[in-house]
């Protein structure tokens, strides 16, 4: 029997050797929590670029704001994501949400401000605070934090617009708090409203210098003035404006109206007013085109512009020698003009509202809030007056007087270009083919053909433009009226810029009527 037992033992540690020598060649085909994290399915949403991510947004840029947008708790049924600030607003080490929603289940729903932070007591995530704002349309807010009294506490500010086409603003301070999660019966005094504003015009915070000694944290601050534009109802000008100042008052705790300014405006006609305020759609049509900046003295600055693009849902900001192309995303009239909401569209997380006032038949006042901005506490360099570019007889781009489309193939050197009469174009070269949109127009007494290509990757048309000068024999006398389109024409590449038409300095290019 003993062999036999021998055998048995021998079998058992050859066994035994294995098993120990495969836990370490494959550890972890035996951790079963590993293979379960390695066998969870990722999900992911498709999400074709548009109007709201930004067709060029790129995946790093989707993912951030992905990210930025992602909820540590889902909402109730009914409420709908508007914004969300990530932060460590309690100095704890890890971050809270306050997020902004809309209850669909309400009639003329506000908009809510919730604030999300984590619960050591269910060790999850949960709401501590909610309150109503006066804000009621998605499309308008912007959230922001700002230590408006200068004593480094935290204020929650929600600026919008409600339903009347007023503009809003909501302020609610963090009250002191230790840095555990305040008990049941305390969240109703986590934050404290302490300002709410309602106006026919415009609201901005007014932030003044502070010390060093603020900066460097060893004393306290003075608080922001919040100014506000509404209408001057005992005038009978309806440009006239009041400019309401509002300052904090540290008994109280509240901001309280301090002063009214009359602020006196320019007389215009008013059948034309009547055309323009109120009407999204005509004042978008007014702004169209390029606006340079009037500086403070009067002076014009041509190096610092905004062009309006409506009907390509496009804004174009050029200062210092920089460009940035932001996507109009949606438009809200006010009593004295239009509040803008917009996307840039290479750096997707950055957004701007623009609020547009009319200040005469040829300037505008541009007020700028941008999401970057009003986090980092900088002053906008885009607010002020602006004036449009180009005499007054020639300030809106113009139909040809060839008309804006034309029915023709042309033959040049740089290959074949076929127009057609519903304003799309076909390119062909030796090795290439493109195809788009174009127009002649004309501008400052000069004709001008602008080229718009067809993009495969965003689907849709290319948001680079070609501009050029056309430039034609004169017509002989006596044919002015024959139909047809002209048998040659010059091409000169150009850019439209503050200072109106600018030269490349590039070849010309000569094109000849072909015979099809």
């Amino acid at each position: 029997m003993r062999p036999f037992f021998g055998i048995i033992a021998v079998i058992v540690l050859i066994f035994a050797a294995l098993g120990i020598g495969a836990a370490v060649l494959f550890p972890s085909s035996w951790n079963t929590k590993k293979n379960a994290e390695a066998r969870q399915t990722r999900i992911v949403i498709p999400q074709p670029p548009g109007p709201e991510t930004g067709a060029w947004e790129n995946q790093a840029e989707r993912m951030a704001r992905e990210n930025q947008m992602n909820l540590k708790i889902p909402l109730e049924d009914g409420e709908i994501l508007v914004t969300i600030l990530n932060d460590d607003f309690d100095g704890d080490l890890q971050d809270e949400q306050i997020a902004a929603y809309r209850n669909l289940l309400e009639l003329e729903s506000p908009l809510y401000l919730t604030y999300i932070d984590y619960d050591e007591k269910i060790r999850a995530y949960r709401r501590f605070w909610s309150a109503p704002t006066a804000a009621t349309r998605p499309g308008t807010v912007s959230l922001y934090t700002q230590d408006l009294i200068g004593d480094r506490s935290l204020c929650v500010l929600l600026s919008g617009m409600n339903g009347l086409g007023e503009h809003t603003l909501t302020i609610f301070r963090k009250s002191p708090q230790t840095r555990e999660p305040p008990l049941q019966e305390e969240e109703s005094q986590l934050f404290t409203k302490i300002g709410e504003l309602r106006i026919d015009g415009s609201i901005s915070v007014r932030e003044t210098e502070r010390s060093q000694a603020y900066q460097l944290g060893m004393a306290k601050g003075a608080s922001f003035s919040i100014l506000a534009y509404g209408r001057d109802y005992d005038s009978s000008n309806i440009m006239d404006q009041v400019e309401i100042t509002y300052t904090y008052n540290v008994v109280n705790g509240l901001y309280e109206q301090s002063r009214v300014t009359p602020v006196p405006g320019t007389q215009i006609e008013q059948r034309r007013l009547r055309e323009l305020l109120g009407n999204p759609g005509a004042f978008e049509e007014f702004i169209t085109g390029l606006w340079y900046y009037v500086s403070p003295q009067g002076t014009i600055d041509s190096r610092q512009y905004i062009y309006f693009d409506p009907p390509n849902r496009e804004i174009i900001f050029y200062g210092d020698e920089t460009q940035q192309v932001f996507t109009w995303q949606n438009s809200s009239a006010t009593r004295y003009g239009l509040y803008v909401s917009s996307q840039n569209i290479s750096v997707t997380t950055l957004r701007r509202s623009i609020d547009l006032e009319l200040e005469s038949l040829d300037s505008i006042k541009v007020r700028v809030v941008e999401d970057v901005r009003l986090k980092l506490g900088v002053n906008t360099v885009w607010d002020g007056s602006y004036r449009k570019a180009g005499p007054m007889e020639n300030r809106t781009a113009k139909p040809s007087g060839n008309g804006a489309y034309i029915d023709a193939v042309y033959d040049g050197s740089i290959g074949k270009i076929r127009f057609y009469p519903d304003g799309n174009y076909e390119f062909y070269a030796r090795d290439a083919f493109r195809q788009g949109k174009y127009s002649f127009f004309s501008l400052e007494g000069r004709e001008l053909l602008e080229l718009r290509s067809t993009d495969p990757r965003v689907g849709g048309l290319s948001r680079d433009r070609e501009t050029y000068v056309v430039e034609s024999p004169p017509v002989p006398e006596g044919e002015e009226d024959k139909a047809g389109p002209r048998k040659t024409m010059t091409l000169l590449r150009v850019r439209l810029g503050a200072r109106g038409i600018q030269e490349l300095h590039e070849g010309t290019i000569s094109l000849t009527l072909a015979n099809e």
